[in-house]
């Protein structure tokens, strides 16, 4: 049987999710990327095109379904990453930690959020500080 012990603290937005495990031994710090992209790309090959540019750029819900299916593999990744985790702590300034927090409950891992705060953007020791006070407060 596998034995959760594993305390996590995760910063994330629609950029970059920062993982910091906390173990016996100390902490880890990992960096994920996502591939999303929230501007349309424009492909052409030069800006004298006129309306043809126009339809090289994406429609409204093509853009918008692109979106959705980048930020769900994101999501996807991220949960690999923390579904081991006996406690989570997700945090950051977008709305991406509480779409996160629905896939988690999606996945049957909602139990083990033991909290989520708005926060700014934070370095990557600023964001092991937080993990570490949160967790010396429980």
């Amino acid at each position: 049987m596998n034995d959760k012990s594993n305390k996590l603290g995760l910063w994330i937005d629609i950029k970059k999710a920062v993982i910091v495990s906390m173990t016996e031994t100390g902490e880890q710090i990992k960096e994920i990327l996502s591939e999303v992209e929230t501007q349309p790309r424009r492909s052409g090959d030069s800006p004298m095109k006129g309306d043809y540019e126009a339809n090289r750029v994406p429609a409204d819900n093509r853009q918008q379904k692109t979106l959705t299916q980048d930020l769900n593999i994101y999501y996807d990744e991220v949960i690999n990453h923390i579904r081991e985790a006996e406690s989570i702590f997700i945090f950051g300034p977008s709305s991406a930690k509480e779409e996160l927090k629905e896939r988690l409950n999606g996945n049957n891992l909602g139990a083990n959020v033991v909290g989520v705060e708005t926060s700014d953007n934070m370095t990557n020791p600023q964001i092991a500080a937080k993990v570490r006070q949160f967790f010396a407060e429980q």
